[in-house]
């Protein structure tokens, strides 16, 4: 994959806005932004922008390699925060490519502060990169304990990404 296509922006950091968690009560703020709720759900909407990607491969065979990346990012909007990912990536000799990664994104959602780890899987198509993501139960911090949901994201070429995340509270 050539360079611009690496930094194609396929997941995401947060930039955290400095604020205390004891300053709001987060369970009776109405939706930000974009984010609209939807019952007890809620849909949160915003970007990323690839900050840095580093990829190498591990094995390559045939015209195909597989390879390892580690990205960060910074997420704006109703996500707003850092975040670290790690991808494998199944390249195909059509620069076509598979991956999967576990992200961990530390900020803001919906005015709670903490962070939690979303599980994906996408498709790099050779000029847009998707994918689909859900929220690993168990692993959110802070106000974002208990965290459940799902969505995705899309990265044509270039660094920056639009994201989606329904999402609720146990």
């Amino acid at each position: 994959m050539r360079e611009e296509e690496r930094n194609s922006g396929r997941s995401g950091t947060l930039e955290a806005e400095p604020e205390s968690e004891n300053s709001r009560d987060p369970a009776s703020e109405a939706p930000s932004r974009g984010e609209k709720a939807t019952g007890k759900s809620r849909h949160a909407e915003g970007t990323f922008k690839v900050k840095k990607w580093d990829e190498k491969p591990y094995l390559e065979e045939d015209g195909t390699k597989l390879t390892r990346a580690t990205v960060t990012q910074a997420f704006h909007g109703d996500i707003e925060g850092d975040g670290a990912v790690e991808y494998l990536m199944a390249y195909r000799t059509d620069g076509t490519a598979s991956f999967v990664g576990l992200q961990r994104v530390d900020g803001h959602l919906g005015g709670r502060a903490g962070s939690f780890v979303l599980q994906l899987t996408g498709t790099f198509d050779g000029q847009v990169a998707s994918g689909a993501w859900s929220v690993v139960p168990g692993l959110g911090t802070g106000a974002l304990r208990g965290l459940r949901g799902d969505g995705g994201f899309t990265a044509p070429k270039g660094p920056r990404a639009d994201v989606t995340l329904s999402y609720h509270f146990e």
